[in-house]
This record gives C-alpha cells, structure tokens and sequence, in this order.
C-alpha cells in the first residue's frame, strides 16, 4: 500500500470510494457516472482549499482517502497568515482496515496541513474512529464548540 496525494486523474477512483462510504438509500436511483462529475466540478470550485490523499493497493487501485480542508483565518497583529485545517471523508474499504491505511491517510493530511502553516488541525470523528485520532496526537478540546442549527421536522 502506498499513499499519494491525489489529483484529477483520481476523481473516478475517489467518487467511487465516496460512492461506498454513504448508506445506499443515498446513491439509489443515482447515476455514478453523475456523482462524479459533480465531485470533479466542487473539486475544481476547492481545488485552493481541499487536497485528497489516496491510498493505492499493490495493483494501484484506490482502497481509501482522507480529505483535507485549509482555512484561512483571520489575521493579527504579528500573525497576518494564520490557518487552521480540518480532516475530512476517511474512509478505508472494509477489507483493506486494520493495516493502517487510515492511520496513513490521516497522518498524510495532518503533515500537509502542518506544511502549510496549520496553527492547528480538527476532525470530526465517527464513534469507531475516536481511538485512531487520538492515537495521532488529537484531543478533546474544552473550547472547540459547535453550533448544529434547528432542522425541520
């Protein structure tokens, strides 16, 4: 297994890997071929802001991906370049877990988010990913709130 950031030529790959991560009440009666379209055009709207790692089986093929947003921050006195980042869509295919493709993929994120001045780096975890991410180095944090708005019912 090998990891690499990835670029246009895997947008297929990392629809497809997409396409598997969502329940299947989210792509029936959808067209794939659609899907990805539609991530190529939002990549190519973010393509400044998130970046893809991949992981590759020995064959190539994509087995996982980790996304990574940078965002800018508003600046300070003395600090006129600040940025956070955040960890998104981890997924690993289910007979490629436990090898420590996930591990991978975040740690990638995290050293290209670090790379590009990353103050500090956030993800938003499933219950079964918490034990992965602090293994990492990430903590709960008593300051790093959420706002959830109201949803119609």
């Amino acid at each position: 297994m090998r990891i690499d950031r990835a670029d246009r030529r895997d947008v297929a790959g990392l629809a497809l890997l997409k396409w598997q991560d969502v329940p299947d009440e989210l792509t029936a009666g959808r067209s794939f071929d659609e899907f990805t379209a539609e991530l190529a055009a939002w990549w190519s709207l973010h393509e400044d802001t998130h970046s893809a790692f991949v992981a590759r089986a020995d064959d190539g093929e994509p087995v996982g991906v980790a996304w990574v947003a940078m965002l800018p921050r508003v600046p300070r006195p003395g600090a006129a370049h600040r940025v956070s980042a955040d960890v998104q869509s981890v997924f690993v295919l289910p007979e490629h877990r436990g090898r420590g493709t996930g591990r991978a993929l975040v740690a990638a994120a995290c050293a290209h988010a670090v790379s590009l001045g990353a103050g500090r780096v956030t993800v938003h975890s499933s219950e079964e990913a918490v034990t992965l991410y602090r293994g990492l180095g990430f903590a709960d944090s008593p300051r790093l709130l959420q706002f959830l708005p109201p949803t119609d019912t």
